[in-house]
């Protein structure tokens, strides 16, 4: 357990504590945290089970992951027992957006919570984003035209749920469907669910559950793998300014 001496000292030094504060919450003595921390011993596995329910970590990244590779902000707690590791930094301490390929997007859904999958990633650096973390996803199909298949949505992670903004799009991982991207209506206050609407009216809206969610990315920028022609350019006017219209009636809806 190589790693788990230096994931003690990092973990609580993210939480600000001292060794004696940090003993203190776990009920342990200052003298136990610091031979963990220096080495001079290893933790058994019902000392394992307390810094796993304390830091909310799985046992296993705490003993084989080097938690050190993180920033304080890359530690995003899901449900009691998962940690999302959204952010990987260069050699120059920026951050990299993963890219799932169109390849491994049949994957996400099992690996999405395992840092080993999304360590192996490919990584690139988009300097306008704006801060928070971001992830680039495979688009497929035409539900979201003028979005083609095959282009990549680079989208920004919703810690809460109940952020959701009416009518923007976003990236939806669900327990049923994995991978999609979709219009997206907050219902959580009337029917604890989402509504998932296409812009290509050929497809109906559907509604999940919130519990089926299992990640959400609110729509960055979107990246073009083909080229438009002429008549797509049209189309993609006039969708936008039936999308532009649309949000001015609810405005004035709202007004009334």
């Amino acid at each position: 357990m190589k790693n788990i001496q230096a994931n003690i000292k990092h973990l609580r030094s993210l939480k600000q504590l001292s060794q004696e504060r940090f003993a203190d919450e776990l009920g342990w003595s200052r003298s136990v945290v610091g031979s963990y921390e220096e080495g001079r011993s290893e933790p058994p596995i019902d000392r394992l089970i307390d810094l796993s329910n304390y830091f909310k970590i799985p046992i296993d990244i705490l003993v084989k992951n080097d938690l050190r590779k993180a920033k304080d902000t890359s530690f995003i707690d899901i449900g009691s027992k998962r940690v999302l590791f959204p952010i990987t930094v260069n050699e120059d301490n920026e951050d990299l957006i993963e890219i799932v390929p169109a390849k491994a997007s049949a994957g996400y859904l099992a690996g999405y919570d395992d840092p080993e999958y999304i360590e192996q990633l490919q990584k690139i650096k988009l300097p306008f984003l704006p801060t928070g973390t971001h992830r680039a996803f495979p688009i497929k199909g035409d539900s979201m035209l003028p979005v083609k298949d095959g282009s990549f949505v680079v989208a920004k992670y919703v810690e809460d749920i109940q952020d959701v903004k009416n009518g923007r799009t976003y990236i939806v991982l669900t327990k049923d469907d994995g991978l999609v991207y979709k219009r997206v209506y907050n219902l959580i206050e009337e029917k604890q669910t989402l509504m998932l609407s296409s812009d290509n009216k050929a497809y109906q809206p559907y509604e999940v559950p919130i519990e089926n969610v299992l990640e959400l990315w609110e729509f960055t920028c979107c990246i073009n793998t083909q080229e438009y022609d002429e008549k797509e350019l049209k189309l993609s006017s006039i969708m936008a300014m039936f999308q532009e219209l649309k949000v001015e009636l609810e405005a004035v809806q709202k007004m009334a």
